[in-house]
């Protein structure tokens, strides 16, 4: 599989090296030196592109795939009010994409956990959710992408709570979000249902980036040679 690869940060070559792991070829890099090499000309041989680069840019970059026909996986957060615009334009122009906060193949099985754990504990009323993410300090949004997962799907599960707040007090029916930026901490994330009885807790703790390259790649697999618009859920069969 020809890949190219839009943004090449530190997630970039972790992807890169991944996918040439898997066998695959890194046809082109597209990082801010070069946008412009994201054309027809050079496209013509990639197979998928796999984008994660800066919320300024990911729309224009995966719309542009589209319009090369070319299959989009992008882990990119922060631009997805224009997330129906994209799958629209994916459809309309006959490709496939995915989008996804997290590729890692645990975390998606963490997000199951969650969706699961707020449908069960929703009976019982003396349970409080509260969610907290751990990152890098270089990390510069926050809450993460994931933990906005995390917490969106509790409300979708659990009918008390109506969405999200995070860095105050939280009302009765939102979940609150806690964010800390400590040292070179890949991500952790943690989900905690307290009662005055006990606390449930579900935890995800990455120790490096290769496990969301891996399922970043892996999504590459599934979607190439298909067509239209999926989730991690599918491509891990759930």
């Amino acid at each position: 599989m020809n890949i190219a690869l839009i943004g090449y940060g530190r997630m970039g070559h972790e992807i890169g090296e991944a996918a040439l792991k898997r066998g695959h070829v890194i046809k082109i890099i597209i990082d801010e030196i070069n946008t412009a090499d994201l054309n027809p000309l050079n496209f013509k041989e990639v197979d998928v592109a796999i984008e994660f680069s800066v919320p300024g840019s990911a729309f224009r970059n995966i719309t542009k795939c589209f319009e090369m026909r070319v299959p989009v996986v992008s882990g990119t957060t922060g631009w997805l009010h224009d997330y129906d615009k994209a799958a629209r334009l994916c459809i309309e122009n006959g490709t496939s994409f995915i989008h996804s906060a997290n590729f890692s193949i645990g975390v998606n099985i963490f997000f199951r956990l969650n969706s699961d754990l707020a449908g069960l504990i929703e009976r019982y009323e003396d349970y409080k959710p509260s969610i907290e993410e751990i990152h890098h300090v270089r990390k510069l949004d926050a809450p993460s992408g994931t933990a906005i997962t995390l917490a969106k799907a509790i409300t979708t599960h659990h009918s008390q709570y109506r969405g999200w707040i995070s860095g105050e007090p939280a009302a009765a029916n939102m979940v609150p979000l806690h964010s800390v930026r400590e040292g070179n901490v890949p991500g952790t994330h943690i989900v905690a249902w307290s009662s005055e009885i006990d606390t449930i807790v579900i935890r995800h703790e990455a120790k490096s980036r290769k496990g969301f390259a891996l399922g970043a790649v892996i999504a590459a697999e599934y979607i190439s040679g298909r067509k239209g618009v999926f989730t991690m859920d599918d491509v891990l069969g759930f």
